[in-house]
């Protein structure tokens, strides 16, 4: 498919208009002044048929809700600097539309205490185009009304909860983390393969906790392995007495464990009740897949999944890790970098940075066109009128309708001595459709 070039669909648009305002017009005098007059009035309407093609004012100005505070501030420094470094490199490439794009950091927090719709608030009234965030799910949801119901596109690099494929979005939501319903699909099967069939699953009560626990409860029945214990907790619970107590007493040979950073606080209490790391098989998610080297537990055997490239971009994590101070975790650095890009990308191909234009195009650049890596490559390409298909450091980023990832690829990764972890191995798949 050819792409019409930004100047050709200028072109397009005033023609159209002229032929439409000619029509509408044809029962008035076709001058009721001098000639001069006639003359300079010519411009003055051109020029408004250019401001009414064009909803954005200019600049591509996007907005960073990313965590800085809760459970999840360890994937902030990551998020922040997937995206510093690709608003430095589109900027460097030249921007958007002639001007360098700019970026507002705000902080997202974890839902506990809700601080994210205050610094929605504040991002809207700096007339945002577009906000990167939220991690978690739960926040995002949260916030989701507000933003895509002022016209703003909502795009997260981490929200993994199966809901959004369904949700009432105004066609602005996106993620370029790939939905729960694979990465439960992925966790069962590595449960099944690792032999265990008398499985527990404990999961956080929220939307991201429960949809991801109850596919992968979902997915072990069909594979024929007995669920011992599903128990969902409160995300703000001051213990989870009751809840180890209950997987304690299901006896399983395995456990799922679908959590955040109260991890540090269930861990000991599994261990007391002798179902601990070094007892049972355990089993993180992206949620609580972190370094927990300061903790005085032992991890060692835990495995886990996360989100990310089959192959980590080694230039990429480099460049990235020179962005700030080295970082100590790299999940959702590339996707965090995609988000952004993908969003300027869809700008420069509406012509437009503005919300609603941005979200018509994004699923576009993502897929069915010319291969391209980068925001320079892809961005010469829509100038020549050509369709993209953008593919970047997380890996393709090809869309459903619903601004969900068609594919997903998870890195299977295992605690070693010290509470630190490494890939084994990665696993990739379609991300199967909800209902």
């Amino acid at each position: 498919m050819i792409r019409p070039t930004r100047a050709w669909r200028t072109a397009t648009v005033l023609a159209a208009a002229s032929l439409v305002l000619t029509a509408c017009g044809s029962e008035e005098p076709t001058n009721t002044g001098s000639g001069d007059d006639t003359a300079s009035a010519s411009p003055t309407a051109e020029e408004s048929k250019t401001e009414a093609a064009t909803k954005g004012d200019g600049t591509l100005t996007i907005g960073s809700l990313l965590p800085q505070t809760g459970d999840l501030a360890f994937l902030g420094p990551p998020e922040f600097a997937g995206v510093d470094l690709a608003v430095k490199d589109i900027n460097a490439a030249g921007g958007v539309l002639g001007k360098d794009v700019v970026e507002i950091d705000a902080d997202s927090g974890d839902g506990t205490p809700d601080i994210a719709g205050a610094e929605v608030d504040a991002l809207l009234s700096k007339n945002v185009d577009a906000i990167i965030g939220a991690a978690a799910s739960g926040v995002s949801v949260s916030v989701i009304d507000k933003i895509t119901g002022a016209g703003v596109v909502h795009f997260s690099p981490a929200n993994t909860a199966a809901g959004f494929d369904t949700y009432d979005d105004n066609g602005l939501y996106f993620r370029t983390a790939p939905s729960d319903v694979l990465q439960g699909e992925i966790l069962a099967n590595l449960v099944i393969e690792d032999n265990h069939d008398n499985v527990a699953i404990m999961g956080r009560q929220d939307f991201y906790g429960e949809g991801l626990s109850e596919r992968t409860q979902q997915v072990l029945k069909e594979k024929g392995a007995t669920v011992a214990e599903f128990v969902l907790y409160a995300a703000d619970a001051q213990n989870y007495t009751a809840e180890v107590a209950k997987v304690a007493a299901a006896k399983p040979d395995a456990l799922v464990l679908v959590a955040f950073d109260e991890t540090t606080k269930i861990i000991p209490q599994l261990i007391a009740k002798g179902i601990g790391p070094q007892d049972i098989q355990i089993y993180f998610v992206d949620g609580n897949l972190a370094d927990y080297s300061d903790e005085d537990f032992d991890l060692a055997g835990v495995k886990g999944t996360v989100p990310g490239a089959a192959e980590p971009d080694q230039t990429f994590i480099k460049r990235v890790n020179k962005v700030g101070k080295p970082l100590d975790e790299l999940t959702y650095a590339a996707e965090s970098y995609d988000a952004v890009v993908i969003t300027a990308l869809a700008a420069v191909a509406a012509g437009d940075d503005s919300g609603e234009a941005i979200g018509s195009e994004i699923v576009n650049v993502t897929k069915d066109g010319t291969e391209c890596t980068s925001f320079e490559e892809c961005s010469k390409l829509l100038d020549q009128g050509e369709d993209i298909d953008y593919s970047g450091p997380s890996g393709p980023t090809d869309m459903t309708d619903s601004g969900s990832l068609i594919t997903g690829s998870y890195g299977i990764q295992e605690y070693q001595k010290g509470n630190t972890y490494e890939q084994i191995d990665s696993v990739s798949g379609v991300v199967p459709p909800t209902s």
